[in-house]
């Protein structure tokens, strides 16, 4: 069975700037896969070019096997971008009501992953709140639940707790665990090293390069160091000085 992300000698650039530098990896399936890096590292990048929202420069990404992008893809994917996609002046359910017949959902099936959704992420009591009233922390969830109605098999998620408070943080990590133990695997962007330990194998990026990939034990293993955040410190600092 093919990984169920592949990236091939993948590079992206923005006229004389590289974001993306010749990236070979894959991606399981069934695992939270946690990139990590500064701003300008890559991530989003990679984000959006896995979602078949950006096209390579050179190289490829396949989902499954399959070159993205291709026709499928909005069935097996869900995508929560780090800028919100609201509609401010409609409800909490009336955004969730467009968003599922985006992805194909009608009748029955509509309605029931509605109600799932709003349960998981506690926004039942304010199904009936316009958009504009809700607070930045309420919003994220809102755009997780859009980004859930179709039970996507893979979840892209682009800084999600960005801005948000520790309470909901931890929130927001109770329902990726949730979400993977059912099945979805979820490839997420952060920019907190403590939140990638919780990830089962995590990307550090720099530079559209690749410092380290594995599993948080591994690169602790590797590094020498007691926590990520030390052990990207040193893999940076090393990238930076270059061989000796």
């Amino acid at each position: 069975m093919p990984a169920l992300v592949g990236i091939e000698g993948l590079t992206k650039k923005f006229g004389p700037l590289e974001a993306l530098k010749d990236l070979n990896l894959s991606i399981p399936a069934g695992v939270t896969f946690g990139l990590v890096g500064p701003n300008g590292s890559g991530k989003t990048t990679l984000i959006r070019i896995i979602c078949g929202l950006l096209r390579p420069s050179s190289g490829k990404v396949t989902i499954l096997g399959k070159t993205v992008p291709f026709p499928e893809m909005r069935h097996l994917i869900g995508y929560m971008p780090q800028l919100e996609s609201l509609y401010l002046d409609l409800t909490v359910e009336e955004n969730l009501f467009f968003f599922a017949s985006l992805y194909g959902l009608k009748g029955p099936r509509k309605k029931q992953r509605i109600q799932e959704v709003l349960d998981l992420v506690e926004l039942k009591e304010r199904r009936n709140f316009r958009v504009e009233h809700l607070s930045g922390g309420l919003r994220q969830r809102l755009s997780l639940a859009c980004s859930l109605l179709h039970s996507p098999q893979l979840l892209l998620l682009d800084e999600p707790t960005v801005g948000i408070d520790p309470e909901l943080r931890f929130s927001f990590w109770g329902y990726f665990s949730h979400l993977a133990k059912g099945g979805t695997s979820i490839i997420i962007s952060t920019h907190y090293l403590d939140e990638a330990s919780r990830c089962k194998k995590v990307l550090m990026l720099r530079g559209g390069k690749i410092l380290a990939l594995g599993s948080p034990e591994e690169i602790l293993s590797q590094t020498g160091e007691g926590n990520l955040e030390r052990a990207f410190l040193k893999l940076s600092r090393g990238a930076q000085d270059g061989p000796g």
